[in-house]
């Protein structure tokens, strides 16, 4: 937990830097397009036939009057999700060489009639029967509750980007266990090797993008590695790309019957390897508990399958304990799935206890590590998904070092930790949900973002089996009419055309990438041009805490290697207790003092310094109240910062800067029958 917030801190320092070249000989024969060649925005070659875009105007460029960028982000898209799974569980291509025939077909297995749609079944009930057919008729899909037709297709994607959005976060997701039940698959389960190949479709996509405009860098579709580069780019007017990663058994951290399958090697490795891949923000956990963290539950018909797939994946299904804050996880689906007749005879998924939200697994300590292990690299965390209890840790940990490279991307985090994430300058942006809960939400959330100074996002979370907007219909009071402008007012957006078909939010809801700007319309028809607006100062938020953690750097701890002594050490013939332990660097060890409750830890600093910042990592014996004491001489106290309230776990006690030489932790009462025992204290400056 964390006393006092900070104020969110804009970094607005730009320095001047490459885009990311990428050079691939691949043959592609576009035919030429119409457009004039000073409208930099169209290609000057396009295959045909393909999707329209169905924009005109010049897309906005450049900065605002403060030198912001401006732009809508998604923070949350899954581009090759058709690549994961095995590759048959979504159908159809965000681009194919041979064409938008090739590209927006059905998986082979769905024709006729869609009988062996067997995963449409499954999470959503029904028959899963459908025209298979997708182009140019595209009678059933894609559609706004079709989960297993391609979303992301690139012109589609290109709509999107002229109707003013400026940020995709391309998640890189997969998971085995499903591959692995899923009675169709045409590759291996193996989750790297998913990830890896989603990377590299990624940039194949680029470059694609690229020969439409005439070469390498041209084209509006660019990955970035950096903040700086993510500026130049929007600048520009074109699309910033950023890799991220969703997949529950990263760095095959796995656990089996509560045993871990990773080390700490694989972990380092992992990351790594991601970095390397051009990856900077990163789920440790989803869907099922792993080596690493427990995760937040799904609820309904879903919820029951994959808590099937946690028992396959592991050896055990979901377990609950109740909450011990406001915070909670999802209730646990317990309807009925098709998934249950892949357990063993004679297993069935357990019941819950409706007063037990929570799940009894947080940060393990590999988990911490990987966490640590992220933020020497500068990376950003995704806490979506991450049980409260894990989410806890992660802020505990986050606040403890004031590292802002938090993200919650699609509304999966309890809301009651938005202010923790902004107090850390954190980013968060709300799953892709109708306009009216959408808007709702996010007029609950706007003082926060007042107070903060930040703009808010969205998460599509295309081809991520989520379900979307549905539409409001032609009935209602305030429909998108069409064709209207975009938020900038530089472009008129007309209803959009992918051959046979014309989408049109009103009655056919977010059916497909392409309609992203229209949903956005309708936003601002229900919920105001103050939501838009928050929206539309998305890609600069984001880049700020982007920015923020790459310029974070780790504050001397001044305790580190200090004298140290203590009121009492508890005695163990096999384990020193001793107080040094606590300022030792190492989380292995502790300090312990005897079972009551007036103890101290005392902590020499062997100078003067500037003391601003204690933390203070509890085993399980910790202070419910006690008080952070600073003295000049080591005789004359004075408390700097108490509480009596104190929870364990990860405390951080700010406090305006004092000098002082010595510090002292005051026990005043024990949160258990035990003593008081802490892992390490650390001490800083500010």
């Amino acid at each position: 937990m964390t006393i006092a917030g900070r104020p969110y801190r804009r970094h607005r320092q730009i320095t001047v830097v490459s885009l990311l070249l990428l050079v691939l000989s691949m043959t592609f024969g576009p035919t030429p397009s119409s457009a004039a060649g000073a409208d930099w925005w169209n290609p000057t070659a396009r295959p045909a036939p393909d999707s329209r875009i169905n924009v005109t105007g010049e897309p906005f460029t450049g900065t605002n009057a403060q030198g912001e960028v401006r732009g809508f982000v998604d923070a949350h898209d899954h581009l090759f999700a058709n690549e994961a799974f095995g590759g048959r569980l979504i159908c159809g291509k965000v681009f194919s060489e041979a064409g938008v025939a090739d590209a927006l077909k059905d998986c082979p297995e769905h024709y006729p009639d869609g009988s062996l749609a067997v995963f449409d079944y499954i999470t959503r009930g029904g028959d899963g029967r459908h025209d298979p057919v997708g182009w140019p008729t595209f009678k059933d899909w894609p559609a706004h509750d079709s989960l297993t037709h391609q979303q992301n297709y690139y012109a589609w994607v290109e709509r999107a980007w002229r109707g003013g959005q400026r940020v995709l976060v391309n998640d890189l997701v997969t998971n085995g266990v499903i591959c692995s039940v899923y009675f169709f698959k045409d590759r291996s389960c193996d989750e790297m090797t998913s990830i890896r190949l989603q990377a590299k479709l990624t940039y194949d996509l680029q470059a694609y993008v690229d020969r439409m405009y005439g070469g390498t860098g041209k084209g509006w579709f660019r990955i970035v590695t950096d903040s700086a580069q993510a500026r130049q780019v929007i600048t520009q007017g074109k699309l910033a790309v950023i890799l991220g990663v969703e997949t529950s058994e990263p760095f095959g951290c796995k656990q089996v019957l509560d045993i871990a399958q990773c080390s700490r090697e694989d972990i380092d490795k992992g990351l790594d390897e991601l970095y390397s891949l051009g990856v900077r923000s990163m789920f440790l956990c989803h869907k099922f508990d792993n080596a690493l963290c427990g995760v937040r539950f799904d609820e309904g018909g879903l919820g029951t399958a994959i808590n099937v797939g946690q028992f396959l994946s592991t050896g055990t299904f979901w377990k609950t304990e109740k909450c011990t804050g406001p915070q909670h996880d999802n209730p646990i689906g317990t309807a009925a799935s098709a998934a249950e007749k892949d357990l063993p005879a004679g297993v069935e998924v357990p019941g819950y206890d409706e007063n037990a939200q929570c799940n009894v697994r947080g940060l393990s300590d590999l988990g911490e590590y990987a966490v640590r292990g992220m933020m020497q690299r500068r990376m950003m965390l995704e806490i979506d998904h991450m049980s409260v209890k894990a989410t806890g840790r992660v802020l505990d940990i986050f606040e403890s070092a004031s590292y802002p490279g938090v993200l919650s991307s699609h509304s999966w985090m309890d809301l009651n930790w938005t202010e923790r994430v902004y107090g850390l300058g954190g980013f968060v942006a709300q799953y892709m949900n109708g306009s009216e809960g959408f808007s709702a939400e996010a007029k609950r959330t706007d003082a926060l973002r007042d107070k903060y100074g930040v703009g808010y996002g969205f998460g599509t979370d295309m081809n991520g089996v989520g379900g979307w907007p549905a539409p409001r219909g032609t009935g209602t009071a305030n429909p998108v009419t069409y064709p209207f402008r975009s938020v900038d007012g530089g472009s008129l957006i007309d209803r959009q055309t992918t051959g046979e078909r014309t989408w049109d939010l009103n009655t056919d809801g977010a059916a497909h990438y392409g309609l992203v700007p229209d949903w956005i319309e309708d936003i601002r028809l229900v919920g105001g041009q103050d939501v838009v607006d928050d929206l539309f100062r998305g890609a600069e938020s984001y880049l700020d805490t982007w920015g923020g953690t790459e310029t974070h750097r780790a504050g001397v701890n001044l305790a580190e290697g200090a004298a140290a002594s203590a009121s009492s050490q508890e005695w163990n013939p096999f384990t020193s207790y001793a107080a040094g332990r606590a300022v030792d660097g190492d989380l292995a060890t502790r300090w312990a003092g005897d079972w009551s409750d007036d103890q101290w830890l005392r902590i020499g600093l062997g100078a003067t310094n500037l003391v601003g910042r204690v933390t203070l990592d509890w085993e399980r014996a910790y202070g419910k109240s006690y008080r952070i004491q600073l003295s000049a001489d080591g005789q004359n106290w004075r408390t700097a910062w108490s509480t009596t309230t104190g929870d364990g776990g990860l405390d951080t006690a700010r406090f305006t800067g004092t000098p002082a030489r010595y510090v002292r932790v005051q026990g005043v009462e024990r949160g258990t029958e035990w003593g008081y025992s802490l892992r390490e204290v650390g001490v800083h400056s500010g």
